[in-house]
């Protein structure tokens, strides 16, 4: 209470002192659209600075203003009245240092420019929103942020997002279910409901869009993701206890067209066939553009063991979306977007049947309607910044969760998600001792959940907001930054609202060397989860979760600690990072068999546990010799403990224990690429998943029994050939393989009886893939 007490009254002086700075007039008159006729322009291009080569896609910005541009495949670009004055021109782009460069422009006459960009392979100049909620280089970003690129989906082959956050240090994604493929991401060994989801920084992914959610985004969407490891609750909110993964869709930057097409053969045998499209169009005078994406996936079932029963169900999907922006000044800015999936997915046997004359099936058919809306201000000088925004979603979905032939399995849920709010920002030349940046908003999130499942006597009708307010402080320099900020929540399904309080440290003793610490509160509300509104079949019957009527909320304290070592000799760029992490959580939530219910179902009971900690260390190294060769590699040790033991069967003869299940103590990744020629690329890419504890629900077996797992280690090959067919056109041709040693789980239980949460290792066996891409 204390330490809230002090960042509360140290924050509310800050504001106090920045109500007295005011917005100059002079700089209102941006808001409003001005069209500008000064044939003032620069034109020029990029190129490498040690090959030499043209440099396309790279961002074109007039520092101060919304004014850019994206250089073209040939890396080109041509800037059009201008204003005739003296501007700071910015080149920068993803795996590149971004550079600035000062012109004096007169109207009636056009000037050259031109950059020599050096690559970036560490990515430490690329700018991110994720740490503190504005924008930040992320060298100088007060906590870490991991930035996964569509480079490292494309050397990965992955489709969706699901298999491209396995790829950084602290996180792990796993398959929960044979039947629907029920998945969920893990960060530092905590399951997926305590992490926080945003797109394009707004939390609209409610606990429905989170059952299948991860595999649902298509990679072509996205720009970029970052993730934040540990508490993030004082910047967003309720359950980002274990960090937030932030999905930055693609801004419209400069016209393209491309199309391809992946191909994978599940085991050698069940097509998963994935096309893509993506055009942007961007106006002459760069004052509207929009990004427009669509795809579509057809995947078959696979069936590891001959029972009839999959292991990897059947999907089909769409998913078609834009991002659009106006740019109603010279520093204004609207930017709007929608994204629509439909998804139909099927798992069990007897595929062909309907659903309730099957043995077992596991079916949803989703529509998933999102969108927002928002506007950017902030004066030339950068010292008032302000954002005010809106985002929805809507999902309906049908399902059937059901054995035996039931004919009344059929379920129906629909969710809406609402949250608005503001944020402003003002940055202090000198604020007590040394600069500082003051960030303040509100936010009201809305949720409304019905879940009917009317063979089991089921209904989950969940209402439910919280009103937040968020304010911090951050003093910064280049060799130092404190952070002090607290979250205000009111939450409906909790009594008294929550305060979330944090502290971020960073200190740069040299270029070089990164020295961060942390500490944050945070919090899950007593609400149903993602894998609540999954039914799993075990034995013949359907599991439930309900939750225990004096269930109360988790509260949280998290510590880090980190270095983060950047050396470059000569050519060779290197990157060390070690950090530390301590998660202490009070009134923990875990699942616990309670009986059977009225339909014969078995009951599982969310109820509070005496708490848990989880603690570790995060390791990751990238090494980059040469422009054509990249390593990079993570490994996670840690421990996910109970506070006291606790039961989760009615077995008498599994005794209460204190680890937490499905965690490994390690796991990691590697990815590595090389360029033998420019065309050409070989990437290769791997996941190593440690032993862990297993729950094993018993028919086929005697009774439930916990199983120790073997590690695994999933290695993959990709092989890419760029062909130049014209001056803006490439084709590029790629194949490889998946899980080339075939570690895969062996133990899966066959047949109607079958436990089909029983599952853990790879997501894939041994798979075949080839694909294409057209770029113009």
């Amino acid at each position: 209470m204390k330490l809230k007490a002090f960042i509360s009254l140290l924050l509310f002086s800050v504001m106090m002192y920045a109500q007295t700075q005011y917005i100059p007039e002079e700089t209102l008159e941006n808001v409003t659209v001005r069209v500008r006729k000064t044939d003032a322009n620069i034109f020029g291009h990029t190129i490498d600075k040690h090959t030499e080569e043209h440099v396309g896609f790279i961002t074109i910005r007039i520092k101060g203003t919304t004014i850019g541009t994206a250089t073209d495949a040939t890396g080109h670009f041509y800037l059009r009245n201008l204003p005739a004055d003296e501007l700071t021109v910015v080149a920068s782009g993803v795996g590149y240092k971004t550079i600035e460069s000062k012109v004096k422009l007169e109207s009636g006459k056009s000037i050259e420019l031109n950059f020599e960009i050096e690559e970036d392979a560490v990515m430490l100049d690329n700018i991110v929103v994720s740490a503190n909620r504005n924008e930040t280089r992320r060298r100088e970003a007060p906590s870490i942020v991991n930035v996964v690129t569509p480079k490292l989906f494309e050397n990965t082959n992955s489709v969706c997002l699901a298999q491209g956050l396995n790829f950084q240090p602290g996180l792990r994604v796993e398959n929960n279910c044979q039947n629907c493929g029920f998945q969920q991401v893990r960060i530092n060994g905590l399951e997926g409901p305590y992490s926080q989801i945003l797109i394009d920084s707004r939390p609209i992914f409610s606990a429905l869009a989170g059952v299948y959610g991860i595999e649902q985004i298509p990679t072509n969407m996205i720009d970029r993701v970052e993730v934040v490891r540990g508490g993030g609750s004082a910047l967003f909110g309720s359950n980002a206890i274990a960090g937030t993964i932030n999905i930055i869709t693609k801004e419209p930057l400069n016209n393209t067209l491309s199309v391809s097409n992946s191909t994978m053969f599940i085991g050698g045998t069940s097509a998963d066939i994935n096309t893509s499209v993506n055009a942007v169009l961007v106006s002459d005078d760069y004052r509207s553009g929009v990004s427009i994406y669509g795809s579509s996936r057809q995947r078959e079932s696979w069936d590891a063991n001959g029972d009839g029963f999959t292991e990897i169900g059947l999907i089909t999907a769409r998913n078609i979306g834009f991002r659009s922006y106006f740019k109603t000044g010279d520093q204004s800015k609207l930017t709007a977007e929608y994204h629509n999936l439909s998804e139909f997915r099927r798992g069990g046997n007897n595929l062909h049947l309907p659903a309730h004359q099957a043995d077992i099936t596991e079916q949803t058919d989703h529509n998933i309607n999102s969108g927002g809306v928002k506007w950017d201000f902030f004066t030339p000088d950068y010292k008032h910044r302000l954002n005010v925004f809106t985002s929805a979603q809507k999902i309906n979905r049908d399902s059937y969760y059901g054995t035996g032939q039931d004919p009344n399995a059929y379920g129906l849920t629909n969710d809406l998600s609402f949250v608005a709010g503001a944020q402003y920002a003002f940055s202090f030349e000198k604020l007590f001792f040394m600069p500082a940046d003051l960030t303040a908003g509100a936010e009201y999130n809305y949720n409304m959940l019905t879940d009917q499942q009317l063979a089991y006597e089921r209904q989950i009708d969940q209402e439910m907001d919280i009103k937040s307010l968020f304010l911090q402080n951050e003093w910064k320099n280049k060799a130092l930054s404190l952070l002090m900020g607290m979250r205000y929540d009111k939450h409906k399904l909790i009594e008294n609202p929550i305060f979330s309080p944090r502290v971020n440290l960073r200190y740069n003793p040299t270029e070089w060397v990164n020295f961060r610490a942390s500490y944050a509160e945070g919090f899950r509300a007593p609400q149903a989860f993602d894998e609540d509104l999954h039914l799993t079949a075990v034995g013949g019957v359907v599991q439930i979760i309900v939750l225990d009527p004096d269930l109360k909320p988790e509260h949280s304290r998290s510590y880090s600690v980190s270095a983060d070592f950047y050396n470059q000799i000569g050519k060779v760029q290197t990157n060390l990072l070690i950090e530390g992490f301590y998660t202490d959580i009070d009134d923990v939530f875990y699942l616990e068999e309670a009986g059977l219910d009225a339909t014969g179902q078995t009951l599982l009971m969310r109820k509070n546990g005496s708490g848990a900690v989880v603690k570790g260390i995060n390791i990751e190294g990238k090494v980059i010799p040469s422009p054509k060769t990249n390593l990079q590699a993570g490994f996670t040790i840690q421990q996910s403990l109970y506070k006291e033991t606790e039961s989760w069967s009615k077995n008498p003869n599994i005794a209460p224990r204190r680890e937490m299940f499905r965690s490994p103590n390690h796991y990691g990744y590697l990815t590595a690429s090389y360029n033998p020629v420019k065309q050409m690329t070989v990437a290769l890419s791997g996941i190593y998943t440690g032993s862990m504890l297993v729950q094993h629900y018993g028919v086929q077996i005697t009774d439930d029994e916990e199983v120790l797992t073997p590690d695994f280690f999933d290695l993959g090959l990709k092989l890419s050939y760029d062909f130049k067919l014209g001056k803006n056109t490439k084709l590029q041709l790629n194949g490889g393989i998946q899980n080339i040693f075939n570690r895969f789980q062996q133990d899966f239980d066959t047949g109607e009886t079958r436990d089909a949460g029983y599952m853990y290792g790879p997501s894939l066996p041994r798979s075949f893939y080839a694909g294409l891409k057209l770029s113009l």
